[in-house]
Parts: C-alpha cells; structure tokens; sequence
C-alpha cells in the first residue's frame, strides 16, 4: 500500500464529506473543547491527512517532549492501519513522517508572530512548508495583529492552518473573540453526550452547519457511526 491507498482510509474523509470538502488552501480552523476530550487527537489527524496528501508539514507544540507529539502520530498511524491488512505498515509511516518537523514552543513567551517569524526562517533555509497545526493555543489571548500574521502567512503560502484551544462551551460566540472569529473560517467543537464524544461544526466560511461526527470511544478517530 503507497500514501495515495492509505489517504483514502483517513478519518478526514468523513469531515471532508459533511464539510463540503475540509478546509482550503489559505485558511485557517480552530478546534475547541474542555480537557481531555481529544482535541489532540483530532489535530493530529488533520496533520497526518496533510501528510498522506505529500504536504510538507509543521506541527507546534508547547510540550519540551518532542516524543510525546511522535508517540500521538504513530497511534494515529497504527489504528488506521489496523483497518486494513498493510504488509508494509513500518515502512509506510516512516515515509509518512519524513514530512513531518516538530516545533516545541515555551507558553511563557508563545506569540503567534514569532511562530510565523520561525516558519518564515525555516522557509528561507529551504524548508518548505505546505500545512501548519498548532496545539492548544489560548486563543482568548490571541490579538487581531497575532491572527492577521497568520492570516496573511497561510494566504500567501497557500497553506491551511488548524489551531486547538480548551473551551467548555459549545456557543460559536464563546469560543473566541469577534474580531477573532472573522478570520477563522472554520470552528469545531468537541463535547460529551450521551457517553460519547461528539464532534460539531460550529462555524464554516459563512454557514453554521447543523450537523455532527463522533469519536471512536476507543481510539479518538474521526467516525460518522
């Protein structure tokens, strides 16, 4: 089995299918939800279904273990391959991954313009980058001039870019400011219902999709079941 096989099997395709084809090129998206709940998860999937696509991606991350952030990817990896019978698994991930640069940020003096500042270096060294995640950002800390760097940045690359923040509340206006909210153009949210874990659309480019996926209680994949 090659990328192209496995990519077909990503749980992304399931978001792909209720949101009229994910995020674009240029745009960014934000996944919130309270502790605990898979936030990472999800964000590593996104990242990984960049990779399986041949993007060249950066994952920021303010854990100083790099081998935390390695060890979410293989099991992401692991439990996709699982469903299908692969001969080549180890040599398939490691492929996969050649792709993949880590950034590890301390909080303490995180901005979200010294992290486009970094990537704008690594650019300028040769290192191309063609899709960005960035986890657990307070995004209620975040400024307009932070968010317009970024905004700029994935215009101009043509990159997309998925942030993660802890937020209880489902309400679309209580997971970032206004000003905030307009350069998003997409919202997701994570909640627990009913003994499972739900994931909704809260916002996509000018629509609010009534309409939802879940996680596997076991493995945090994205399902429709």
């Amino acid at each position: 089995m090659n990328k192209k096989d496995f990519y077909e099997y990503s749980p992304i395709r399931y978001f792909d299918k209720m949101s009229d084809g994910g995020l674009k090129a240029g745009e960014i998206g934000l996944i919130t939800a309270k502790k605990g709940l898979g936030k990472t998860s999800v964000l590593v999937q996104f990242g990984m279904d960049a990779l399986l696509a041949d993007k060249q991606l950066v994952h920021v991350s303010f854990d100083q273990h790099s081998s935390n952030v390695i060890s979410w990817y293989a099991s992401v990896f692991n439990e996709i391959a699982k469903r299908k019978n692969i001969n080549n698994a180890s040599e398939l991930k490691d492929e996969i991954m050649r792709d993949r640069t880590i950034l590890n940020f301390n909080p303490e003096n995180f901005t979200l313009q010294k992290l486009i500042s970094t990537v704008n270096a690594m650019k300028e060294a040769g290192i191309k980058v063609s899709a960005l995640v960035i986890d657990n950002v307070n995004i209620k800390s975040v400024t307009e001039a932070d968010i317009k760097t970024v905004a700029d940045f994935a215009a101009k690359e043509q990159i997309t870019v998925w942030l993660t923040s802890t937020e209880e509340s489902a309400e679309l206006k209580n997971t970032a400011p206004a000003n905030i909210l307009a350069s998003l153009s997409a919202v997701l949210h994570l909640e627990s219902k009913n003994g499972s874990v739900s994931l909704s659309i809260l916002k996509l480019r000018d629509k609010t999709p009534d309409s939802a996926l879940k996680l596997d209680s076991k493995t945090l994949l994205i399902t429709d079941k």
